[in-house]
């Protein structure tokens, strides 16, 4: 490789860890304590992600669904070519092309972005699609990397992180809830409605109004998402184990405060942890795996 074609792909990679770090202070800390090897193809694939995700959450006076088509088609473009001017693009092709991230991954990732366009309103079968499309795959996606090229222990941890995955996308829904559905119109939790309507309309619609009870019943779904992906974690390489540790304990985190807040609390202020509280988290995390 030529001295001034590594300049432009390391260039690329610069660019999807800056994205990264723009986005998400806690993906951030998880990805800076995996080995260093690890980290050009994490990076790689957050900012695809996040890219994916901003057109169809923030593009709002341009039309998404034209720019969820062509970022599409240029992702698959990229693939096979092995190159990409985006330079969010290039980094992601390099990334699918060294460890064989699979079509079938992508596919889904984008299917579930553009669920987002559509869908203002979600029952149990398409709950469950687009959990698997926008969240459980990109853990699969990442697991790839960590496996690298072992697809016996990929497989063997398939299921732990499709549950990682799934446990990460239900809290963000918790702790998302007014913003989605003031800012969105979006409803994913099945079942569930924060319209006003009467008795009789909710029993028609086959919805409840989220309440307290209704709350911990999700909870206790994403309860044992947590645990389902604790045993997948141990038996990660060594070199991703922490920071995907660290993650998961930044997620529960998060999700034991959400538990401690009353459901009419939720509908009002979004929860998060400070950055002084992630600090504090990381050097607990440390010796626990």
């Amino acid at each position: 490789m030529s001295t001034n074609l590594e300049l432009f792909h390391k260039t690329c990679l610069d660019c999807s860890k800056l994205t990264t770090n723009a986005y998400s202070s806690s993906f951030s800390l998880g990805i800076n304590v995996l080995d260093k090897k690890f980290h050009e193809g994490i990076y790689a694939i957050y900012g695809f992600v996040r890219f994916a995700d901003e057109i169809v959450d923030t593009f709002h006076e341009h039309d998404k669904k034209k720019l969820l088509e062509e970022f599409k088609s240029a992702t698959f473009q990229a693939i096979q070519d092995k190159i990409s001017l985006n330079p969010i693009l290039n980094s992601f092709q390099w990334v699918v092309n060294k460890y064989n991230i699979e079509d079938e991954l992508i596919n889904a990732f984008l299917k579930s972005m553009a669920m987002d366009l559509e869908r203002k309103d979600y029952d149990d079968k398409g709950y469950r699609e687009y959990i698997y499309g926008s969240a459980e795959v990109v853990g699969l996606m990442c697991l790839r990397v960590f496996c690298e090229g072992d697809n016996e222990l990929y497989l063997s941890l398939k299921s732990p992180a499709c549950s990682l995955g799934a446990a990460f996308q239900k809290v963000n829904f918790l702790r998302d809830l007014k913003a989605d559905f003031e800012g969105m119109g979006r409803t994913y939790f099945p079942e569930i409605s924060f319209q006003n309507l009467s008795k009789e309309e909710l029993e028609t619609k086959g919805k409840e109004i989220f309440s307290e009870a209704k709350k911990q019943e999700i909870e206790a779904d994403i309860a044992k998402d947590f645990d389902d992906a604790l045993d997948g974690i141990q038996k990660l390489p060594t070199g991703s184990r922490f920071g995907v540790y660290l993650a998961y304990s930044l997620y529960l985190k998060l999700f034991r405060k959400i538990k401690k807040t009353p459901a009419s609390d939720i509908l009002r202020r979004r929860i998060r942890i400070s950055d002084a509280g992630k600090c504090l988290i990381l050097m607990q995390c440390w010796g626990k795996i």
